[in-house]
């Protein structure tokens, strides 16, 4: 048994459709559903045939305060099944019409070519198949991934790392678009005109709704109305011999109360990038902060060099992307007098170096490198006032991002409008991401002070 890991862009895929943005923080909270019979009545017996097994005789889908979603349509115990979906009724890259497959290079991702799915399928409208899921799909209007977020939307969230990671990833669909473009361009009678936008829409669905298994990506139709909790610890798991994908309940839930999964321990960050939902507090939130050896310094190359020689090698962020040698990301300091975590070594050694002043301090630092595990400037300077100027560096640089924050946040709190309110669904949007962009700016606010909390204690405790 196999756990389905949900797309993200970790892997260049991820979770679930923002209309489902639900941040439930106990397992109390009970919500009485209604099943609208003329939209999703039909649903279930329909993927149920296709199967030609029952998936589920225990969920209904049914509406919350957060859009559709699937209740408990009797008594569940921890540990029973909650639904079962076959391989068969799921869809995979493998879904893709051969001729348009012959078409893509290897270098088209997986993700890219299940957008081509959707897109084929959503052109063969009331013929496709799988008409009753593609069409309950969300819709552009409703997808809230930062991605389709507008200039002055993201503006909001400029201080966040998310603000150049949505940069590049609406690079990184548009490239994907253009080099599958003219394959697609082979099937005028399918996609005809097709454009950016219409990829990037089914590009972003398959990002918030796949999961990954040995299969590659996969749409669960049914499974992925199941919303996100992030104290829950249910998650999509596979069976290869059964050749079918369920999932386990892990809580009792009373009829009628809606049943949730974990796509993850995300981020904000991650959870707007990908999903298009936030939490309003997220245990998950950590911050990516750029600190750089200054331009002035006269030391600079030299440090670069030490800085290259005993760096490691450039890793990947949760979303897929290589973080700079310069970039580092820190999580909540619990407890100003404890040690610090939540702070990378990797960090405080980066400020060790910056604050040395000759080339001698460097090439010791290179040198103690060497005589142990290989890793720089990772122990305290035996001077101490030394290793507070170092730490106060780093201080000084999360002091003035706090300050930053706190003026976005101002911002997002006295911006009235955007761009001009033609219709009460644009209002609402535009409220759903100022709200967003609030958890994002105030989650990683708090981990922000709680490293300035750190630094103040641990440099006075030094003096």
């Amino acid at each position: 048994m196999l756990v389905g890991a949900r797309l993200t862009g970790a892997w260049c895929f991820r979770h679930r459709h923002p209309h489902c943005a639900k941040a439930k923080l106990t397992f109390s909270s009970k919500v009485l559903h209604s099943i609208d019979d003329e939209y999703d009545g039909d649903f279930l017996p329909w993927l149920e045939r296709k199967a030609g097994v029952e998936i589920s005789s225990v969920l209904s889908i049914g509406k919350s305060a957060y859009g559709r979603s699937l209740f408990a349509s009797e008594k569940l115990r921890t540990g029973d099944c909650t639904l079962k979906v076959p391989y068969a009724a799921q869809l995979t890259p493998d879904n893709l019409h051969p001729k348009i497959k012959s078409l893509l290079g290897d270098e088209i991702s997986n993700v890219a070519k299940l957008a081509i799915v959707i897109l084929f399928e959503q052109k063969m409208g009331k013929d496709s198949e799988w008409a009753p899921y593609i069409s309950r799909l969300p819709q552009l209007e409703e997808m809230h991934n930062t991605i389709f977020w507008s200039k002055d939307e993201l503006d909001l969230i400029c201080p966040s790392s998310l603000f150049e990671e949505t940069v590049r990833k609406k690079d990184q669909i548009k490239s994907e678009f253009l080099v599958t473009k003219p394959a697609l361009e082979c099937f005028p009678e399918v996609f005809d005109h097709i454009k950016l936008k219409d990829f990037m829409h089914a590009y972003a669905l398959v990002e918030s709704r796949a999961w990954r298994s040995t299969k590659g990506e996969s749409l669960i139709p049914f499974a992925d109305f199941l919303n996100h909790d992030g104290l829950s610890e249910a998650v999509v798991l596979h069976d290869e011999d059964k050749q079918l994908s369920e999932v386990i309940a892990d809580r009792d839930y009373a009829p009628k109360e809606e049943v949730w999964i974990t796509y993850g321990k995300f981020s904000n960050s991650t959870l707007l990038l990908d999903f298009g939902f936030s939490l309003p507090y997220n245990s998950h939130d950590e911050v990516q902060i750029q600190i750089k050896v200054p331009d002035h310094d006269p030391l600079l190359e030299v440090k670069l060099e030490v800085l290259q020689s005993h760096c490691l090698p450039r890793a990947r962020d949760v979303n897929g992307f290589k973080s700079s040698n310069d970039s580092f990301t820190i999580k909540e300091v619990r407890s100003a007098r404890g040690r610090g975590k939540g702070l990378p070594q990797s960090l405080r050694a980066f400020a060790r170096v910056l604050c040395c002043t000759s080339p001698q301090e460097l090439c010791d630092l290179a040198t103690e490198a060497a005589q142990n595990d290989g890793r720089l400037a990772r122990r305290p300077f035996r001077n101490s006032r030394q290793e507070i100027l170092a730490h106060q560096i780093l201080l000084s640089h999360i002091i003035q991002l706090t300050k930053e924050y706190s003026a976005s946040i101002e911002c997002v709190h006295i911006t009235q409008s955007l761009e001009p309110v033609t219709s009460p669904s644009i209002c609402k949007r535009l409220a759903f991401r100022k709200q967003m962009a609030r958890d994002l700016l105030i989650g990683e606010l708090r981990i922000l002070k709680s490293a300035s909390a750190w630094l103040e204690n641990y440099c006075a405790t030094l003096a």
